[in-house]
């Protein structure tokens, strides 16, 4: 198929070929409700939760690097703060390790994939020991794979889509990315000059971006019209 004059593409993992966290996240909130009693839903924490676990990855950065677990972890105990003063996350985060390691493709991603005559490069804010679990589990293989672990931060950070394009050996006009988030995908892409496209789905926890992409799209079958 044609390829619009692209050289690599981009993909984003959690969310847009894998489901997202959501349901894992709220069943280890509905946990973490039932065993401190607490006076809130399991979808309250959820929003709650993700949005101080937001502004961590926001400056986990670099020399503050943190995994995505300590992350959750950290951002755990501060969230419940307002409520118990001692909390163990890791029985939670576990929960939350277990889903990365096994989360279900989404219905059309191998199909959608297969379409695709071009090199990809999985790009994600995802510790490697899952996504590449999750990956294996699914026979799932790509061309390349970058994750906030290998360089150390997270989109939007730009670092992360330097290494894509470092490893693909493309400039960023050659390049596009897809990704289910307005903030961490759309928004850290389309810094470097990356074509964007957003896959909108309707499963998000929470998302803080408000970024435009360059398309917009309900389904991975669409990039064909995009590419094509």
């Amino acid at each position: 198929m044609a390829t619009a004059g692209y050289g690599a593409l981009f993909i984003d993992y959690f969310g847009t070929l894998a489901d997202g966290d959501r349901h894992a996240v709220e069943a280890t909130c509905a946990r973490v409700v039932d065993d401190f009693q607490l006076n809130i839903t399991p979808p309250e924490l959820a929003i709650t939760w993700g949005k101080r676990f937001f502004e961590e990855i926001e400056i986990a950065n670099h020399d503050r690097f943190m995994n995505l677990y300590d992350c959750e972890a950290k951002t755990l105990v501060e969230t419940l703060g307002a409520w118990v003063d001692h909390v163990d996350p890791a029985p939670y985060c576990d929960m939350l390790k277990r889903y990365w390691a096994s989360a279900p493709l989404h219905p059309e991603s191998l199909e959608a994939l297969a379409d695709i005559d071009l090199p990809i490069c999985c790009v994600s804010n995802a510790d490697t020991e899952d996504i590449a679990a999750s990956m294996e589990l699914h026979g799932l293989r790509l061309d390349r794979l970058v994750t906030s672990e290998d360089v150390r931060c997270y989109k939007p950070d730009p670092k992360i889509f330097e290494a894509a394009l470092s490893t693909m050996g493309v400039r960023p006009e050659h390049a596009i990315h897809v990704g289910d988030s307005l903030h961490s995908d759309v928004g850290g892409a389309a810094r470097l000059g990356i074509t964007t496209v957003w896959l909108c789905r309707d499963d998000r926890i929470f998302d803080a971006g408000d970024s435009t992409p360059d398309y917009k799209i309900n389904s991975l079958r669409e990039l064909r019209r995009i590419l094509g």
